[in-house]
């Protein structure tokens, strides 16, 4: 399936549209990631824990939104948005959003 942030797909002509699938994913970070990263965050560098638990958290809403376009008949999601936000007392859990519009392409 294509998935794609543009509004449009070159050389090709949208035929159908069937509106707007979404993905959503909240992951909580545990204790020992956090001492990990704020040790990270005192040394310096990349905190390569939390970088694996947001792009584990944008493929499982990447896949969520994919099996939602698939299930309407479209090939394609255009106009994809991805949101990153913080949620939960103190910020403890990661929600990752994405949203496009579902198409079928010739």
């Amino acid at each position: 399936m294509l998935m794609i942030t543009t509004n449009v797909i070159q050389d090709k002509e949208i035929v159908k549209y069937y509106g707007m699938v979404t993905g959503e994913v909240i992951i909580g970070a545990n204790i020992f990631k956090d001492i990990l990263a704020g040790v990270r965050d005192i040394v310096g560098g990349r905190s390569s824990t939390y970088e694996r638990v947001i792009s584990e958290a944008r493929i499982q809403a990447t896949d969520e939104m994919r099996e939602q376009a698939e299930a309407l008949g479209a090939n394609a999601v255009i106009g994809i948005d991805i949101d990153y936000e913080t949620v939960g007392q103190g910020g403890s859990m990661l929600m990752v959003t994405i949203a496009g519009t579902a198409v079928f392409y010739q």
